[in-house]
């Protein structure tokens, strides 16, 4: 598989994460602190995050898997850090497992007030932590017309990447809880089919235009053309606690972006499959998590999803193969089937008997565990 620029695309990864307390275990608005500290080590690779008690890291742009990994290592190591530093600690999981009463504590910015005055109740308890993979694509078209391709996935990729079974202490009996409450909002969750890059501004607007969506010109569906970066972005996925995951789930998407977009290069727009049909799937997958059936991407028809999850990696592996990639997706699939996806982990171990304390302390070791570092030579350009 060739790319017109005869490169594989770069690729890099945003993660967010709470902050917890060590003792309590409940989120603590610690935010500004913890990232301001990690600025020290990561520079602009740590940043705070809309509500007080999380923050993000951003890889810079990666040619390889090996590359992406120290640059996880490094940045999740400075807010592992940081936030030591600062007293408190970082945790991999989608929603909050232990939080207080009363609405979640934002920070003070003109995007965010915005946000409070146009959702009022509904941004109360909207602190969730993503994992975002970006892979360049710059050509608007083209991510236009692989978006399309990529929508039917997005069920898939939540299953296997549910890591928020608890929220506010209680048990949902979801696998995802953050994916329910993103798709609460009307402009969140699986985009519009779009035949082309006008016909997606077009929509993005009309819906701005009802003040379903805060700025036409920064949609927040799960899957995008960046509006600020030469990329496609991947937004359906819960933050993943383990580092490796991470990376796999990073290039197995470039594989997908990159089969799409030949795809799409060839005059294929891509399946019209309905938003309302999408949105319904990705429900069921935030439901059931890996353990389940889900939606399939050609037929609709259910299937356990890791069947589909197999019939991913055999429709990209020429791409995950070019790339030297193919087994950080397999090895990742062979995990999920041994472990379980990462709200599974968690039940088991509040399960084992000392509740949901018990899970934030595991969730906080598997987020610190490989950050010991390891340095980045150069800064690849997107």
């Amino acid at each position: 598989m060739r790319d017109p620029a005869g490169t594989v695309p770069t690729i890099g990864v945003e993660e967010e994460f709470f902050l917890v307390d060590p003792d309590s275990r409940l989120i603590v608005p610690a935010g500004p602190a913890v990232a301001a500290r990690a600025a020290g080590y990561a520079g602009d690779r740590a940043t705070q995050e809309f509500a007080l008690c999380q923050v993000e890291g951003r890889t810079r742009p990666c040619r390889s898997a090996s590359e992406l990994r120290l640059e996880l290592e490094q940045v999740r190591g400075a807010l592992v850090a940081a936030a030591r530093a600062e007293g408190v600690r970082l945790c991999a999981s989608g929603t909050a497992v232990l939080q207080e009463a009363g609405p979640v504590q934002v920070a003070e910015h003109p995007r965010y007030r915005a946000g409070r005055l146009q959702y009022r109740s509904m941004m109360d308890d909207f602190a969730v932590s993503a994992l975002h993979v970006h892979v360049h694509l710059p050509d608007r078209e083209l991510a236009v017309r692989t978006a399309n391709h990529l929508r039917p996935w997005l069920p898939l990729l939540i299953a296997a990447t549910a890591n928020s079974p608890y929220h506010r202490g209680l048990d949902t009996g979801y696998a995802s809880w953050r994916t329910v409450i993103r798709h609460r909002f009307p402009c969140l969750g699986p985009p519009p089919y779009a035949a082309s890059w006008q016909e997606h501004e077009r929509l993005a607007v009309t819906i701005a235009g009802t003040e379903a969506m805060l700025d036409a010109r920064t949609p927040f569906w799960d899957l995008r053309p960046n509006p600020r970066l030469p990329t496609l972005e991947v937004r359906a996925m819960d933050v993943l606690q383990d580092l490796d995951d991470t990376v796999a789930f990073a290039v197995l998407l470039r594989a997908l972006v990159r089969t799409a977009a030949a795809r799409g290069r060839a005059g294929d727009p891509g399946p019209r499959w309905e938003a309302e049909v999408l949105r319904a799937a990705c429900w069921r997958a935030a439901r059931d998590g890996w353990s389940g059936d889900a939606f399939h991407p050609a037929t609709g028809r259910s299937r356990p999803v890791a069947d589909i999850a197999g019939e991913l990696v055999d429709l990209v592996r020429p791409a995950l193969e070019e790339a030297g990639d193919l087994h950080e997706a397999t090895g990742l699939f062979d995990r999920l089937a041994e472990r379980g996806d990462g709200a599974t982990r968690q039940r088991a171990c509040a399960a084992a008997g000392a509740g949901p304390a018990a899970v934030v302390d595991r969730l906080v070791a598997a987020t610190a565990r490989g950050t010991g570092g390891g340095g980045v030579s150069g800064r690849p350009e997107w």
